[in-house]
């Protein structure tokens, strides 16, 4: 069997993230090693946790998405981004696009935010 997809989540609505974590907790294949609410500790979070994936929500009050993804990609290069969003506007789907993340609306539900990790992990549909 394959170890389960590590996620790191960075989602500065503590209600929210602690939902979404609950939500992921309960699917096969994922497991949520952390949660932080701020941009500039996603990095050395998804480092120090070894994440295979970190899901950034793109509106953070202290950076935005892509420079938390890039932080994240410097210090944690083998760690997948899934970009998570209440607009998905087009600052939000360039950034993706010019990072090779994921983008995922948050009504998108869980299913599709699943379904991204994985498939960000290598894992399932792409």
């Amino acid at each position: 069997m394959e170890a389960p997809v590590r996620v790191l989540l960075v989602e500065d609505n503590e209600v929210y993230r602690d939902s979404l974590a609950f939500l992921l907790r309960r699917r096969e294949g994922i497991e949520v090693v952390g949660a932080v609410g701020e941009g500039a500790a996603a990095a050395e979070a998804a480092e120090r946790l070894a994440a295979d994936v970190v899901v950034v929500d793109y509106r953070l009050p202290d950076l935005d998405g892509a420079q938390a993804a890039a932080e994240v990609e410097r210090r944690r290069p083998a760690a997948a981004v899934v970009f998570l969003s209440a607009s998905a506007g087009e600052e939000e789907r360039d950034a993706a696009r010019r990072l090779g993340a994921r983008l995922v609306r948050k009504d998108e539900g869980v299913e599709t935010l699943v379904e991204a990790v994985l498939a960000a992990a290598g894992r399932g549909r792409r």
